[in-house]
């Protein structure tokens, strides 16, 4: 799993000293900076089955908001593009609504910006190699889709 992030406030505007890395201390603005990321580590906490079965990284680049994340995956069961765009399409508009999105438009970073969904699924933007291997791509607004799960928590543990 690979997240091209946008600059978030931690980085550094100039050429600096940085406590995690040397790449950290770099100027977020002018660079794209190949980093790591906690998301992999994260989506196994949140389903256990995919727990030491996911790697990845991060490039921060210099724009102010939304992210995407590119996911190669091998898959042990055969699956076509389409069938797997069929599968998220029908999820967006299920169970998933308002969490997960689908799009087919040729979208770019900025389309995403204020979007309360936690994952917007590119369908055009994915590939597959063979009905075993395929990359997918998906965006998030980094900081809008977090806070919208946040207040769903937020009322979740209200209702309780």
């Amino acid at each position: 799993m690979t997240t091209v992030h946008s600059i978030t406030a931690t980085q550094k505007t100039v050429d600096g000293p940085s406590a995690k890395d040397w790449r950290g201390g770099r100027a977020a603005s002018f660079n794209i900076i190949p980093s790591s990321t906690g998301a992999a580590k994260a989506v196994g906490k949140v389903l256990p089955a995919l727990n030491g079965k996911l790697t990845g990284m991060a490039f921060r680049v210099p724009t102010v908001d939304v992210s995407v994340v590119d996911l190669t995956v091998r898959l042990e069961k055969k699956a076509t593009y389409d069938q797997i765009k069929a599968a998220i399409k029908e999820e967006s508009e299920g169970k998933m609504k308002g969490i997960l999105g689908y799009t087919e438009d040729d979208v770019v970073s900025t389309d995403f910006i204020g979007d309360n969904r936690s994952s917007i699924f590119d369908a055009k933007a994915g590939i597959a190699l063979n009905d075993n291997f395929v990359k997918l791509v998906s965006w998030y607004d980094n900081e809008w889709g977090y806070s919208s799960r946040v207040i769903d928590l937020i009322v979740h543990i209200a209702k309780a």
